[in-house]
This record gives C-alpha cells, structure tokens and sequence, in this order.
C-alpha cells in the first residue's frame, strides 16, 4: 500500500467505530446471499447471536487501526489461521469474502465511500488476505508433515458415549479407516463437522480434546447447550447429544495455540469454569508423570455438584499425585451435608486460594466463559502475576484481549 492509501484507511476509522457491527452484518448477509454454500462453514449460532458479527467488526477495526504496521497483530492472525487451518479454509474462499467487503462498505457507508476509498480498502483486504493465505499455507505443510495428519475432512466413528454429568458427554472418536491418527498438544482442539436438521446445513465447532493423547483415538467432551435469548440453543452440541455409538461424524486434524509445550518444567495452575475443564483435563493427564515432581494447581468452578464432569477422576488423579492440589467452588449446594473440605461455596475466587497459586515461575492457564475469563485474568493480575505468564482460551469468536 502506498502511503496515501492508508491516509485513506486510516479516515475511516471513526465509520469503523461507529458502525462496524452494522457494516459487518450487512456483510454477512450479502454474502450468504450471493453464496449461500458457505452457509456450511460458518456457525449459525454465532450469526443469530452476534458474536461473529462484532468479532469481525473488531479485526476490520483493529487492522484499519495498525494499517502502518500490520505485524504487530501476528499473534491474532495466527489464532485465526488455526482455527481457518482446521475448517480447510482455502485462498480462493478470500476472494468471494473481499468481493462481498468491498461491495458492502460501498453501499453501507454511502457517498462518503468514494471509489479512492473503496480501491484503498481493495488493496488492504488483499494486503491482509495474502499474509493470512501465507500464514495458512504454512500451517498447512506443518500439518501435512505429521505422522498420522491430515488436511480437511476425515470421517471418524463414536465407538463409545459417556455421560460426565448431567449435561456433558464425552465421545471417543476412532479412525473409520483404521488408519494412524496424528498426536497432539494438551489443550488443543479439533473441528467437528454434522449436519444440522433443524438447518438443513453441515455445521463445523470446535470442541477441546479432553484428555491425554491415545493413539487408538481422540476424546472430546460436549456440553448440550440450551438456547437463552439472544442464543439459539447449541445447534451441534445438541446434534451430537442425539447421537449413538456407531454413528459417524467428519472431524479435522488438531489445531490450536492454546496448549502445554511438552514436558513444561514450570509449575502449572489450571484454572476452568464449567465445560472449560476439557483443555485443563488433556493438560493434567499428560502432565501426571511431570506431576511427580513438581507443583500443579486445579480450580474448577461449575454450579452445582450435579454438572460437575469428571469430578471422580480428578480425585483419582489427585490420590495418585501428591503434589496436585485441587480446588473446587460451586455456586449452590445440592445438599447442605455435603462434605465441605472438599467444596468451596460460591464463584471462583482467586484470592481464596492465593497462599497455594503464588507459585515461581508458573504458568497459569485459564479457559471458560467470556466473564470467567475476565474475571480470573484481573484477579491473577491483582495478585501480582505477571501478565506474560498467563494464558487463555475462549471458546467461539475471539472477543476479549488482556495481554
């Protein structure tokens, strides 16, 4: 881009700030419109509820913001690359997204988007396109590379379906082809692609791997979502709720920033909210033997006992690794007589367990709803961690950033 152009890119800010969401939500249904098949890739879920919308607003806004320096936001096209390696997304798809752009900025934004605006904003979107389709085609080979890998879609039966709780089920997943599968780091996820009744569409999710690598097979643990406005109940999660031990579903190969280096010296504080467990129980299993000898911390935070998943095994493991120390906070209590060494009443709260977590050198990782996040990152910054020390993964659209 020349420099007048991003004068240009940058002049539009205030439009961006002020009607992005508009902007992208006309985008979407303009595209979806014009390419209805791509309907398939996305989560309709995140359409009816926003979330997508304003997840694309805030990138369009942050590269208009770092248009002179694009680099600087590396870390988040990354994160976006995994999750577009994951779903097989391919150049050719940029070219129909920058069509549909481009053509919505110019009848959203009006006169005010005149053609030396809308040629800047073309070379921007194909400036970006470029360093994501690079970013991509790397991701791709590294893939590629793996024993066991593979690129798209790749049919895989549920051999066995667990209940984990009252709302949660774990589904293992083996090789249709009975082929090797490719191994993975603990905390990383893998795409899930059904098809939706209720739609009449494929529908792709991300779903955490939920334990320590088998090379038999993956595990997945799947929270039934129920619809409260404004989301429509878990088009997917509910989909593979219905499903039986037989029936086949298409996943991708792992992906995912989010995970342990192997055999992490630091010690480790894993901190989940509700089904925010799963990345934290892939990382505790492959670390049980590193446990041995070094410190590891689990606080886990759900409503009440009876959508508590895998609370059995945690305490197997916790009797099997005498420096695991575990803490667990429920919102209410199903029976008042329950033992209360073990349960901590109320929301997660940091600070009552800050004696055992203040640990040197650990790395604290965190995953759950969108507020759980906020709320135990500024907690742990309170506290005096430092921020380069914390980690975390939030499920869907990436809407918050603390570091």
């Amino acid at each position: 881009m020349n420099p007048h152009q991003k004068e240009l890119i940058k002049a539009t800010i205030p439009i961006l700030r002020a009607s992005g969401e508009d902007l992208t939500n006309y985008f979407y249904k303009r595209m979806f419109t014009h390419h209805p098949e791509l309907r398939n890739m996305f989560n309709m879920g995140n359409q009816a509820n926003g979330r997508q919308k304003s997840a694309l607003a805030n990138a369009v806004l942050a590269y208009a913001e770092n248009i002179d320096d694009p680099s600087v936001l590396i870390g988040v096209l990354k994160g976006i690359g995994t999750k577009h390696r994951s779903l097989n997304i391919q150049p050719d798809q940029y070219k129909i997204v920058g069509t549909q752009l481009i053509a919505s900025i110019g009848e959203v934004v009006g006169e005010a988007a005149t053609p030396e605006i809308l040629d800047a904003w073309t070379v921007a979107f194909y400036q970006l396109a470029q360093i994501m389709i690079d970013i991509e085609k790397e991701m791709y080979q590294e893939n590629s590379a793996k024993p066991g890998s593979w690129n798209g879609w790749r049919k895989f039966v549920i051999k066995k379906i667990v209940e984990e709780s009252t709302e949660i089920k774990s589904f293992y997943l083996y090789p249709e082809d009975g082929k090797e599968i490719t191994n993975y780091h603990p905390g990383q996820f893998i795409s899930v692609q059904v098809y939706v009744p209720e739609l009449e569409l494929l529908q792709p999710r991300q779903y955490s791997l939920s334990s320590a690598f088998n090379p038999e097979y993956y595990r997945i643990s799947v929270k039934r979502e129920s619809g409260i406005a404004p989301n429509p109940s878990g088009y997917v999660s509910n989909t593979l709720h219905s499903k039986s031990e037989g029936d086949l579903i298409s996943i991708s190969a792992p992906a995912g920033l989010f995970h342990l280096e192997k055999d992490t010296p630091n010690p480790l504080v894993l901190i989940s909210g509700g089904v925010g467990l799963t990345p934290m129980l892939s990382m505790l299993e492959t670390n049980l033997n590193n446990i041995q000898n070094k410190k590891t911390i689990w606080i886990h935070g759900c409503r009440n006992e009876s959508v508590h998943a895998f609370k059995n095994q945690i305490t197997t493991l916790k009797e099997e690794a005498k420096h695991l120390e575990t803490f667990t906070f429920y919102d209410t209590l199903e029976n008042e007589n329950d033992s209360q060494s073990e349960i901590i009443q109320g929301r997660v709260d940091l600070h009552k367990c800050k004696d055992s977590i203040l640990l040197d050198q650990a790395k604290y990782y965190i995953c759950g709803p969108e507020i759980f996040i906020k709320t135990q990152y500024e907690a742990l910054v309170n506290l005096n961690v430092s921020q380069e020390n914390i980690f975390y993964e939030e499920f869907g659209p990436q809407l918050i950033n603390l570091n």
